[in-house]
């Protein structure tokens, strides 16, 4: 080979290379995490995932093997290999190593994600921690693997954990049904982002969406429209418990709502006993609120509230069950107290902890109630004084159907436009006088379904607000800004659209193209 040949050749495996390392990724620092964690720190090297990786489990941890499945399905779908998991009672030298052990320097639901250079390990202080060390292990990779190309992940530690135990999100089913997979692509999308709470608004004026045995025409009736006139629907018992277990496969609970003594017509409509006069009303598909209310001084009343909790917490294993209590209009101040006050013994009876809009607090609190704060601060405050834990949802950051502007063609607007950045550039601790970290049970962003009627609206509504919704409630409030946070919210429009997520495309964010 003459001196000319050689030359090129070596110019040839020079570029190569070159090529090749720029597409491998070595500082974890640069990955633009949602939310943010506490800490990250790179180490300069990656790991190279490849059909011969094994997803290991450390024996003996109930639970763990679903987030492990869980894992190697993503890893699948992004790679195109067909990734196994194996239990193990030692740490691997390599592979990825999914383990639980309680952690004094993690919070709850905190976790350690140490990627090296042949073994990645994934340790959560508990097994939610776990699943969200796998979100931020998600994040790490690539959107999509080249078909032939190797895949790379950058090596480092994150040591990270929530600033708050509750970020949810409320789904409105009533206004518009949706259906059971509708739901479960909801909890997919807010399990990519560490939301641990779906908040089910199963009750309205417009209909009744969950099946109670005792009193069957609820559904039969009740469910039979939606806003609009639609053909409405609603969840046997059985799907409601399969929501319910794919929610806690993502490490999600579900809080069931049934708003009352107000926004009841779709129940006074199907049981006509319900009704001071003995007649029952009439459906209603429009979407004014404040018309209707539950006859508080009847006893009957109180026998259907008590069947519905009861019903309803047998099926639900999580903590909570929302008692409703908003804009309950034509009841009288004195019987809506009343009405609050006797049903409160009945959540407690069957073992749940009560959650109410913040008009609950002009009742007699019981221990251990949050008052969702949405609209009033005197009423958020007067739970504050009788000792309520408040989730922070106001209407004016938090509520997804509102629009994003004026062309917005979707959503309402009585709450004010919603651009990303006003969702984003607010703190839980600062919207309440007084109202201090410790008394927040977390953050909840509703979704009301006056105007969306099928899954791509709610994509759309909810997408890209939610991650930063998400990252209110995870993240230190000194950990995040707007001018940084838009630009990692522009790299995962590509995640969006992996996902074939409906999304918005916010002329305020530098999508990446």
């Amino acid at each position: 080979m003459n001196i000319r040949s050689y030359l090129i050749l070596m110019t040839a495996l020079i570029l190569m290379l070159s090529a090749c390392s720029e597409k491998v990724p070595t500082d974890l620092a640069q990955t633009a995490f949602i939310p943010q964690p506490a800490s990250v720190t790179a180490t300069g090297e990656a790991f190279e995932i490849n059909n011969s990786n094994i997803v290991y489990v450390q024996e003996g941890v109930e639970g763990l093997q679903t987030v492990a499945d869980y894992l190697t399905g993503e890893l699948n779908r992004i790679t195109g290999y067909t990734l196994t998991t194996q239990t193990v009672n030692s740490v691997p030298s390599k592979g990825i190593y999914l383990s639980v052990s309680p952690n004094s320097d993690l919070k709850a639901e905190g976790y350690e994600l140490n990627i090296g250079k042949k073994l990645v390990t994934v340790q959560g202080t508990d097994l939610a921690g776990t699943f969200y060390g796998i979100q931020t292990l998600l994040q790490a990779l690539p959107v999509k693997a080249v078909a032939g190309e190797p895949l790379y992940v950058a090596t480092g530690v994150v040591r990270d954990f929530p600033e708050y135990g509750y970020r949810g999100m409320m789904l409105d089913v009533a206004r518009h049904f949706f259906s059971v997979d509708d739901v479960k692509r909801v909890i997919d999308l807010c399990a990519y982002y560490k939301i641990n709470t779906l908040h089910l608004h199963l009750s309205d004026d417009q209909g009744w969406r969950i099946e109670i045995k005792s009193w069957p025409k609820l559904t039969e009736i009740g469910g039979s429209t939606q806003v609009g006139g639609g053909k409405g629907g609603f969840y046997t018992q059985e799907q409601y418990k399969e929501i319910v277990q794919y929610a806690v496969d993502r490490q999600i609970i579900i809080v069931p709502e049934i708003d009352m003594p107000g926004h009841t017509n779709a129940a006074l409509a199907s049981y006509p006993e319900l009704n001071p006069d003995g007649k029952a009303r009439e459906l209603y598909t429009g979407i004014e609120v404040g018309f209707s209310t539950l006859a508080t001084n009847m006893d009957i009343t109180y026998q259907f509230v008590e069947d519905v909790i009861r019903e309803l917490a047998a099926i639900t294993p999580g903590p909570y069950f929302h008692i409703g209590g908003d804009e309950s209009h034509v009841t009288k101040h004195d019987d809506y107290v009343y009405f609050i006050n006797r049903i409160q013994p009945l959540v407690t009876k069957y073992g749940k902890k009560i959650v109410g809009w913040d008009e609950i607090a002009n009742a007699d609190l019981e221990e251990d109630v949050t008052v969702q704060f949405w609209s009033n601060v005197k009423n958020t405050s007067m739970g504050l004084e009788k000792g309520a834990k408040v989730l922070v949802s106001p209407g004016a950051r938090t509520y997804m159907d509102m629009k994003y502007d004026s062309t917005t063609v979707l959503g309402l607007k009585w709450a004010g436009f919603i651009e990303v950045d006003h969702a984003y550039t607010w703190s839980p601790d600062t919207v309440v006088p007084g109202l201090q970290k410790e008394q927040i049970l977390g953050i909840e962003a509703p979704l009301w379904s006056e105007t969306l009627e099928k899954i791509e609206d709610i994509e759309f509504m909810v997408f890209p607000r939610l991650p930063g919704y998400a990252e209110i409630g995870w993240t230190a409030n000194d950990l995040r800004n707007w001018d940084e946070y838009k630009l990692r919210l522009a790299k995962h429009g590509k995640r969006f659209e992996d996902y074939n997520i409906n999304f918005y495309r916010s002329p305020l964010v530098p999508w990446e193209k």
